[in-house]
């Protein structure tokens, strides 16, 4: 299971109801927080995570509303050493300006409250155990060294408790070496190998964090047939000459994304204030069904079986995609 907590989902400039861009990607013990915008360290507080285990932040890109939040978390673990060693990620320019903001503004001249690793990322994979990884991708922005993030478990073999019935394995560490890939030799002298009682690949649950973009063609392969996609939409397809400009994306380019790289749920970020959540959804869903307008704080829980939105500031939480039951699909 993979989950995304949604900090800020605002373009730009907060407004009431929204934050600067900022996500938090959880998979088992590990944090991942994508991008620190101004008041990341509030909505963290809010949302519940805390700041422990949250040691490794991913930047997009280097524009301000997107960096100016760390330094005043940075600022935070100074105070109440709540991480024992800290690792920012991003493209070079990106870190060069957060140099600034730490070492010359936040901390000038004065020793840093726990070890700060700057960590120059390229294209590739960035973070790899045997269960999960960390991809970085190039996208198009203004300026170079803009990227974003694909999370990924990876691929296993499911456990079949009847076979292990069947054949005799008992309960235990036997068990638990099978499920390793590991041959066993039971008390009885049989030997029993993985492939007796492992199932088919069942593959991993994804999500793919863009960042900002001015392109989608470029996209595709890097997403493709992700769980979730979360991509900017800060235009209305009637401003698409103002998105180019800018270099950022409309809603119907989000949703051709979504749709050509097989994403089974889009959740649309970086939100203008000028345009209704009901004219982006009917802009997307001509092209993409099954795609959610963010509100910061939403949580989504992703499952093979289903994923699962919930919102503890609106004290809400409902299943969005499901997989089929009796033949039929469960879609809220």
């Amino acid at each position: 299971m993979l989950e995304l907590v949604f900090l800020g989902t605002a373009a730009s400039a907060p407004s009431i109801q929204r934050g600067l861009p900022a996500q938090v990607v959880l998979y088992r013990d590990e944090r991942f927080l994508v991008d620190c915008g101004e008041g990341t360290q509030r909505q963290i507080l809010r949302s519940g995570l805390g700041f422990r285990r949250l040691q490794r932040v991913l930047l997009t890109h280097g524009h301000l509303d997107h960096i100016l939040g760390l330094g005043g978390l940075i600022s935070t673990f100074a105070r109440w050493e709540a991480v024992e060693h800290l690792e920012i990620y991003g493209g070079r320019r990106a870190l060069d300006r957060v140099t600034d903001l730490i070492f010359r503004v936040v901390l000038p001249g004065a020793r840093t409250p726990v070890p700060i690793d700057l960590i120059d990322v390229k294209p590739g994979i960035l973070l790899e155990s045997d269960a999960f990884a960390v991809e970085v991708f190039s996208v198009t922005h203004r300026g170079p060294d803009c990227f974003g993030y694909r999370f990924s478990e990876k691929p296993r073999r499911p456990f079949l408790p009847d076979k292990a019935e069947a054949l005799g394995v008992p309960a235990g560490p036997v068990r638990r070496d099978l499920v390793n890939g590991q041959s066993v030799r039971l008390a009885d002298g049989r030997m029993i190998h993985p492939d007796d009682v492992l199932g088919p690949d069942r593959p991993g649950v994804s999500i793919a964090i863009v960042g900002d973009t001015g392109r989608v063609d470029n996209l595709v392969d890097a997403v493709a047939g992700v769980d979730v996609l979360v991509c900017e939409s800060t235009y209305l397809d009637c401003d698409a000459d103002m998105a180019r400009r800018f270099g950022h994306l409309t809603a119907k380019q989000a949703a051709w994304l979504a749709r050509e790289a097989g994403a089974r749920m889009l959740a649309l970020n970086h939100l203008s204030q000028r345009y209704r959540v009901r004219d982006i959804l009917e802009e997307t869903r001509a092209l993409h069904e099954e795609t959610l307008v963010t509100r910061d704080f939403d949580r989504l829980r992703v499952t093979r079986d289903k994923i699962t939105l919930s919102n503890e500031e609106l004290d809400s939480d409902e299943v969005l995609l499901a997989a089929p039951v009796a033949n039929e699909t469960v879609w809220d």
